[in-house]
């Protein structure tokens, strides 16, 4: 939010800079991101003198050129070489002297320089309107007024303005600050409590007055729940053109460009007060009647921007008697706005449901100035004052009279607040004790009026337009930014307790292993929870009878929660591809949302996706692509970093991975993973091979927590490595001949490994080739020949009896 400092100066009289004012504000809560200068003539016409053409003569090599001499109040007259038509003798003129920057209507900054036109030498510019920022004719110079004394400062004569304008950050709760008003309201406060006690200045409407009743406009409200106030009145006789020089700086400085009297009128209240308001063109209000009301649901409607809009049945219209004319409190028509054929107006003022609005808002896209505060809340006891104001400058500036009464239907008042503040809660709250009076006098700069006092606390009664304070807490917040967080003592002494807590918690176990990952080259993503209700066609695992719907989603894209990990991680993995990022390793860890018969759950997964090479291109380094064996590694090694080593391996058919097993404890399942199904991948734009392993981190935290972790000494004496190479049936895996091995020696055989697996050539059809070594160790002495030998012929015993194997 924009606020200018000399129209915050209009409400407050104050000496201070614009940095000592940002400081207080933002001690007060309203955090000032930035202060601009701004200038209603860019460069505020510095270097710019009027000066008097003392002689105008042809140029001797150019015709439309002439060379004048003009004297600007230094020693020597100028010698200026000028193209404009109507420069002469005699005339009093704008001179932008040597090393003055003009400034081009796109902004680009130039410099006048000593020069030669056509051989003739040229101190100076005798300038137009336009290349000072003036105006925009080019038709020649500016010739100014004889009286004006040579030597004077443009700047003296001309209405420059100058402004600092914040730029505030304001929370959404503090819709009552959304105004210049507003924060001559808060920062009157700050000032109190620095010992200066200025006077807000309240525009005054003491002067409203109705000049006839020739033109009156029905009203008909038919939900007051939707709008809880409207006022309006008629203004006839008014000419619509461009806004007075005032309230033209005021807009620019805040980055509002003007339109008319009318409109801009409508936007300087808005910004002053922080009461939105809305000026229809009379003549094109049908019937004379203005109707608030809903429309049925697909009533088609055109706004001002020319786009043509499908109506909810929940949004509020202003129409007239045959035809909607506004959204309300949003935005207005294409065919009711005022333009310069406008003679008369209808002005409305209004207090709309700030839900109906910001959910009006949402679904058609739109964020203006007027939604921005109806859908905060904005003060509903300024909006027959905000309509009074806008009317007597509209008449003031605009001519015409106001033709009407001010229709105000407000039938169920919006009540103050009601709250009870106890001394001892707000010593608690704030870590010291501030003195009552200092708390009152806090307070009631804050229009909370103090209704009676005891020894315990305040009886309060809050304005309805502070939104935010309907507690004790929040009157206490209020009470300590306003008394300053800096002015509170930090204590000496600090307090802490420790707790006791498991090592097997869950935020504790996610940065291991994202630790883990991530020293893996693994990169950590976080998808939103929100997703498509569409994803759950891709896949028979998920049903739509389980998507988590929103209320009010923001689009359809984003109408669900997600069922899967696995579609928001294909939406970064295509991102990234699609920006030249191929090899990819990516984990998260999130929740998926369900919504079963019995109610609705959510469950915490890790996900981690492997998508091209393992590692980067490399001279030295061969290219090796992350295939499942790679995956399988790093899902090993995931769960044996939390302690669990042995799990059931068992294969998984699906339409979510093209191959992909399930490692599991009994009927537990830990994580499923393999390779993504080429038509999930289609639909992603994805053509290379995605690898996506899915754990069902809240079964894989409850194993963790069984899984004691023993520690035991380096042993002291060597393992022996052994090798067979056996020849075996294709269906046999390696997970049965690890299964063989160690229930063949289970004090010895430490590990078994697969080196080397052969199909093909020079092998009986239906066979396979596998190297396997066996590493044996004995922790309390060294093996002999004879040992090993025994247990490797056990080890060849069994495999040919139970796999049909064959030493090759």
């Amino acid at each position: 939010m924009k606020i200018s400092y000399n129209w915050l100066k209009q409400f407050l009289k104050t000496d201070w800079s614009a940095e000592e004012t940002g400081e207080l504000l933002t001690d007060l809560g309203l955090e000032i991101e930035g202060i601009e200068s701004y200038q209603s003539v860019k460069g505020g016409l510095e270097g710019i003198v009027i000066g008097e053409v003392l002689t105008c003569e042809q140029h001797p090599n150019a015709d439309r050129l002439k060379v004048t001499t003009v004297n600007i109040g230094t020693d020597a007259p100028l010698q200026i070489v000028c193209g404009a038509p109507n420069v002469a003798a005699g005339q009093k003129v704008p001179v932008a002297t040597i090393g003055t920057t003009l400034y081009t209507e796109e902004g680009e900054a130039w410099k006048i320089k000593k020069g030669k036109i056509r051989g003739e030498e040229s101190h100076g510019m005798i300038c137009a309107e336009d290349e000072l920022g003036l105006g925009k004719s080019h038709d020649g110079i500016m010739v100014l007024d004889e009286k004006i004394k040579v030597g004077t400062l443009a700047a003296d004569i001309f209405d420059i303005e100058n402004d600092q304008v914040f730029e505030i950050g304001l929370t959404p709760n503090r819709a009552d600050a959304m105004s210049h008003f507003g924060t001559a309201r808060d920062l009157k406060a700050g000032l109190l409590q620095k010992d200066i006690n200025t006077e807000l200045i309240t525009p005054s409407v003491s002067s409203f007055h109705v000049d006839s009743r020739t033109l009156k406009i029905d009203i008909d409200i038919e939900d007051y729940d939707l709008a809880p106030r409207y006022c309006g009145l008629t203004i006839t006789g008014l000419k619509v053109e461009d806004s007075p020089n005032w309230i033209q700086h005021r807009l620019k400085a805040i980055g509002i460009t003007p339109k008319n009297n009318i409109v801009d009128i409508t936007n300087y209240v808005l910004h002053e007060l922080g009461q939105p308001l809305h000026a229809f063109d009379a003549a094109k209000i049908s019937g004379n009647k203005v109707v608030v009301k809903t429309l049925p649901e697909g009533t088609k409607f055109t706004t001002l921007d020319d786009i043509e809009r499908e109506l909810n049945a929940e949004d509020l219209m202003i129409c007239d008697a045959e035809k909607p004319m506004c959204i309300a409190g949003v935005f207005g028509g294409s065919h009711s706005g005022v333009t310069e054929g406008t003679t008369s107006i209808f002005l409305e003022s209004a207090y709309f449901n700030p839900v109906s609005i910001r959910k009006t808002a949402k679904r058609h896209g739109l964020n203006t100035d007027a939604s921005f505060r109806f859908e905060r809340g904005i003060d509903p006891n300024i909006t027959d004052y905000a309509l009074k104001r806008a009317a007597l400058l509209i008449v003031d500036i605009a001519g015409g009279e106001i033709s009407s009464d001010v229709l105000d239907f407000y039938p169920k008042k919006i009540e103050d607040f009601q709250v009870r503040l106890s001394f001892d809660n707000a010593k608690k709250l704030i870590g010291e004790e501030i003195p009552r009076e200092t708390i009152k006098s806090i307070l009631t700069s804050l229009d909370i009026k103090v209704n009676n006092v005891t020894e315990a606390g305040l009886g309060l009664t809050v304005p309805a337009y502070r939104n935010d304070v309907q507690r004790e807490a929040d009157v206490i917040e209020e009470v300590l930014r306003v008394y300053g967080y800096n002015n509170i003592n930090t204590t000496e002494k600090l307090n802490a307790s420790i707790s006791n807590t498991s090592k097997f918690e869950d935020y504790k176990l996610q940065n291991v292993i994202g630790n883990q990952l991530a020293a893996q080259g693994f990169f950590e993503i976080l998808s939103n929870s929100l997703t498509t209700p569409q994803y759950v066609e891709l896949s028979a695992q998920l049903n739509e009878d389980h998507n988590v719907e929103m209320l009010n989603p923001l689009s359809n894209d984003l109408s669900v929660m997600r069922q899967s990990l696995l579609f928001s991680g294909l939406e970064a993995v295509s991102h990234n591809i699609n920006r030249k990022r191929d090899n990819l390793k990516l984990f998260e860890f999130g929740k998926t949302y369900h919504n079963y018969s019995d109610g609705c759950q959510e469950h915490k997964h890790l996900s981690v996706f492997l998508t091209g090479n393992k590692n980067s291109l490399r001279w030295n380094t061969p290219v090796q692509k992350s295939d499942f064996f790679y995956m399988k590694g790093i899902i090993n090694s995931t769960l044996q970093r939390l302690g669990i080593s042995r799990f059931k391996v068992s294969p998984i058919k699906n339409d979510v991975f093209s191959e992909g097993i399930s490692l599991s404890l009994g009927k537990i399942k830990l994580v499923e993973f393999g390779i993504v199904n080429k038509k999930i991948l289609k639909h992603f734009g994805i053509s290379q091979e995605v690898l996506f392993a899915d754990f069902n981190w809240d079964n894989v935290l409850d194993m963790s927590k069984h899984n004691s972790i023993k520690f035991k000494s380096i042993p002291k004496y060597p393992e022996v490595r052994r090798d067979f190479a056996l020849l075996l049936d294709d269906h046999i895996t390696f997970e049965e001949i690890d299964k063989i091995a160690m229930q063949t020696e289970k004090h010895l055989l430490k590990d078994v490994d697969l080196f080397d697996v052969y199909q093909g050539k020079n092998l009986p059809k239906g066979k396979k080739s596998y190297a396997v070594s066996f590493m044996i160790q004995d922790e309390n002495k060294t093996l002999t020949d004879k040992q090993i030998d025994k247990i490797m012929n056990k080890l060849q015993a069994n495999f040919e009896k139970q796999l049909g194997a064959e030493l090759r």
